[in-house]
């Protein structure tokens, strides 16, 4: 073992990625030339050989391009379109009542997408337009739905947390039922800020309730049905324990399918559409997989891991001082990287610390995922930023929708310090899977 050689490898790698180099190459890069480096050439192919099919021929992760299907297919054949309106109809004696609707259609349409940049841009289209023409300030508007993107891979069925849930060989149902509670305190803290925000500043979020005679709450209401009836198949088989989440992703993605049909909604092209993204989006995720599954054993190899989790529990820190450096790097990384691979760059080093440290690979599951979200919307490299940038060009600026963003940002701070503070406020539903 060389502890001296993985922290070369691991420099090694943040330069390439601060040189722009894509995350997949650099994770595979430093492993196959570490490795023969220590050992030769021939087990260093071998590396490169076998991971990527040991990796992606893990069960679990066909749950992967399953629910991305499911999420797109309900996209383009327009099933998601209703949510804004229903919301509004619900919502709409409250003030601020379009800003609210929003986030919590995008707490709807995560519960059929999985992606954060999917819910920013899907809704941004949809309720930007209609906020700006009712007084709400460009800014706000747009940094509102930014953020209220984030909770795309916060309520299941989210990307992220299948990937963690099988790099954490940890279940990822129970992951899944975690991201609840916090999907929800984020919508909640979201709902707080947009109130507030009418409170202090009516002339940017205006406080007065939608007018009802503009709203027909039955026919609202209505449209979302088909969604519904997808979540509740999806959601209540996955929870009942009727399916496991690798089965849910399947009957997920040929509920949204048989849906469409039968609402006549399913055409071809956006058939085509919804395959092609699914491929695109699948392989771009399963490649960086792949080089993080073999940067992972590089580490173990070198023993770095070891020597870390060593290191952390002669320091003898406490549970609030490990945590704060956690939440430190995330929110470091995720002013640069996007969610994925910043995940997979520091699971091989954070999950034998946690194991080692005895702390409940669940909770810190959610807790990660909430942490990579707040990076796609801190500068510079804020991803939910930069789409809504693109859905919404002509209402603001980059600079503008991350000024937007900045209250939300607060409230995400604010729900990490629950998180901390509370684990059982996470734990609690997965607890009662058991």
């Amino acid at each position: 073992m060389s502890v001296a050689t993985g922290f070369i490898g691991v420099l090694v790698l943040f330069i390439l990625l601060a040189l722009r180099v894509p995350v997949a190459l650099a994770l595979i890069a430093v492993p196959v030339g570490g490795i023969a480096w220590l050992l030769g050439w021939t087990p260093a192919i071998g590396l490169l050989s076998s991971t990527p099919f040991s990796f992606v021929a893990n069960w679990t992760l066909s749950a992967v391009p399953m629910f991305l299907l499911m999420g797109f297919i309900a996209f383009h054949t327009g099933m998601t379109g209703g949510l804004f309106d229903a919301a509004k109809a619900i919502l709409r004696r409250i003030p601020g009542a379009l800003a609210i609707s929003s986030i919590f259609a995008c707490s709807g349409f995560a519960a059929v997408c999985g992606s954060s940049l999917a819910t920013a841009a899907a809704m941004g289209r949809i309720a930007i337009p209609e906020m700006v023409k009712s007084g709400y300030s460009p800014s706000f508007a747009t940094g509102s739905i930014a953020a209220g993107g984030t909770i795309g891979a916060l309520i299941p069925p989210s990307i992220l947390m299948i990937v963690y849930g099988v790099f954490a060989e940890t279940s990822v149902i129970k992951v899944f039922v975690g991201g609840v509670s916090i999907g929800l305190l984020t919508a909640l803290a979201y709902t707080v800020v947009v109130l507030l925000t009418c409170w202090l500043r009516p002339d940017i979020a205006p406080p007065r309730p939608l007018d009802a005679g503009e709203i027909d709450t039955k026919k609202a209401v209505l449209e979302i049905w088909p969604v519904l009836l997808l979540m509740a198949i999806v959601f209540g088989g996955l929870f009942s324990g009727v399916f496991t989440a690798t089965e849910a992703g399947a009957v997920g993605a040929l509920g949204s399918i048989l849906i469409a049909t039968a609402t006549r909604r399913l055409t071809w092209p956006a058939f085509k559409t919804s395959m092609i993204e699914t491929l695109m989006t699948s392989s771009s995720l399963f490649i960086i997989g792949v080089g993080a599954s073999m940067f992972t054993r590089f580490l173990g190899l070198t023993g770095l891991t070891g020597f870390i989790s060593g290191v952390v529990s002669g320091a003898d820190l406490g549970y609030v001082e490990l945590m704060i450096i956690v939440v430190v790097v995330y929110l470091i990384l995720g002013m640069f990287m996007e969610p994925f691979g910043a995940m997979l760059v520091t699971l091989p080093v954070l999950l034998p610390i946690f194991r080692a440290e005895d702390i409940n690979l669940i909770w810190f599951g959610v807790f990660c995922v909430k942490l990579l979200e707040i990076g796609m919307i801190t500068p510079p490299v804020g991803l939910n930023v930069f789409v809504i940038r693109n859905v919404a060009s002509e209402y603001a600026t980059v600079v503008q929708i991350f000024k937007g963003v900045i209250p939300f940002l607060l409230a995400d701070l604010v729900d990490v310090a629950i998180a901390i503070a509370f684990p059982g406020l996470v734990l609690f539903l997965p607890s009662l899977l058991q």
